[in-house]
């Protein structure tokens, strides 16, 4: 009995966390089988948790872009060359997503009889023409209070940036006259950002819950056999990471990184085995600077660079993984995105996985600012969690390769260096 109760206790916090979204589902299957069409009202929970996590976005998001630009070393050179490696990667990856999406229609089980273009879903919703000119110059934000408000991702990165750049501007100003006024202000970012973290990961905790009330209710609404269409989503996405990992980072360290793939992927190893039980590239972030300082050699510059502000930016496997999700989620309630509305769908992926890359559903997080800023419905997006504690493993995983990848290509334009002699024969 003790030794079972010890055997209980050793398990991690991501199983028991990846035990409880298990559990909920099949619990969800039993009451919506139970309770048939008067399971609908469950469905309410997942709304107001996905309604939670929406109302944190907007600090999370400031919090961590300010961060990077007082915490991460870096120079304009290697962040100009970093930004056009990560929007080059972000731009296949977002192609990949859309394409599979498109063409193999994984969300089409269950769409409606007729479809609609966005828009016209809601009772009084109307069309509206995309105008990219007017539709970005909306994203400027005219006072500090309202994108907060209106959870208006784009305007809040907008007002991050530029803060991020004159607390930057001004600490260096500090330095140079020799005062030292401008702790304060790094302490209380850095007490913000870890404060909203910790208020989220408590809100995540209720995920399971959410899980539970939404599977109940599409059970009760449909039956069991509206589940079978998130095996198709699962191994889509999949195919999607892997593709992204196989071809395009593959590529970067064959032909232009100073390392050969074998001994990448075996300096790899070890940040992915965290990555995957972490679900977290964040956490992962100590061992993927071991692994490319101490293994592969990579000066600390391009390494901490790549992997302190790529974190924030260079999230390859969550762009991917929100761009088939929104066509998804477009084709399961029979709403038509015109091409045009699918570029606006991939840019607000874009700016929505700016400063959350990361931290443990992140994808999710992103995923429901992303739904909303297209018009799309969030419903189902606890629905989609049922199968997430896999996806989300394999984000983290596929982020993690995307700094490595960052890393040692950033790396390969500085100039030449000799390596210790215990390096070279990793």
């Amino acid at each position: 009995m003790h030794q079972e109760s010890r055997a209980a206790s050793t398990l991690s916090p991501e199983m028991k966390a990846i035990g409880l979204i298990i559990a909920a589902m099949i619990a969800g299957v039993i009451c919506g089988s139970i309770l048939g069409p008067r399971a609908k009202e469950l469905g309410l929970v997942g709304t107001t948790v996905i309604g939670m996590i929406k109302a944190l976005a907007g600090p999370l998001i400031l919090f961590a872009i300010l961060d990077a630009f007082l915490m991460s070393p870096m120079s304009w050179k290697q962040g100009r060359r970093m930004v056009a490696i990560a929007l080059f990667n972000a731009t296949i990856a977002i192609a990949i997503g859309l394409f599979l999406a498109n063409f193999l229609r994984p969300g089409e089980g269950w769409k409606s009889p007729e479809p609609v273009a966005i828009g016209k879903k809601a009772e009084t919703g109307s069309a509206r023409t995309i105008d990219p000119i007017r539709d970005l110059l909306h994203f400027v934000p005219q006072n500090f209070v309202q994108p907060f408000l209106e959870n208006q991702v784009i305007s809040i990165v907008i007002l991050a940036v530029v803060t991020g750049a004159a607390l930057r501007r001004v600490r260096h100003q500090q330095i140079e006259q020799g005062r030292n006024q401008f702790h304060g202000i790094e302490n209380a970012v850095v007490s913000g950002f870890e404060v909203v973290q910790q208020i989220m990961s408590w809100i995540v905790k209720l995920v399971p819950i959410a899980v539970f009330s939404v599977v109940a209710k599409a059970v009760g609404e449909g039956g069991i056999a509206r589940l079978a269409i998130l095996g198709p989503y699962l191994a889509v996405i999949i195919v999607g990471l892997a593709l992204q990992i196989l071809i395009v980072y593959q590529s970067w360290v064959r032909f232009v990184s100073r390392y050969t793939l074998k001994r990448f992927w075996a300096a790899a190893q070890h940040p992915l085995s965290v990555a995957l039980g972490t679900s977290s590239s964040l956490a992962t972030m100590r061992d993927t600077l071991i692994a490319l300082e101490r293994k592969l050699g990579v000066s600390p510059a391009s390494a901490r660079l790549a992997t302190c502000v790529g974190t924030n930016l260079n999230n390859d496997g969550i762009l991917l993984y929100e761009a088939m999700a929104v066509l998804f989620v477009a084709q399961y309630e029979g709403i038509t995105l015109s091409l045009g509305q699918q570029g606006i769908a991939a840019l607000s992926c874009v700016i929505a996985g700016i400063g959350i890359g990361g931290v443990p559903d992140a994808g999710l997080i992103s995923l429901t600012i992303v739904l909303a800023t297209v018009g799309l419905p969030q419903e189902i997006v606890p629905l989609l969690l049922s199968v997430d504690w896999i996806l989300s493993r394999c984000r983290a995983m596929t982020n993690v390769l995307s700094d490595m990848t960052l890393a040692v290509v950033i790396d390969a334009f500085e100039p030449e260096k000799e390596l210790d002699s215990n390096l070279a024969g990793d």
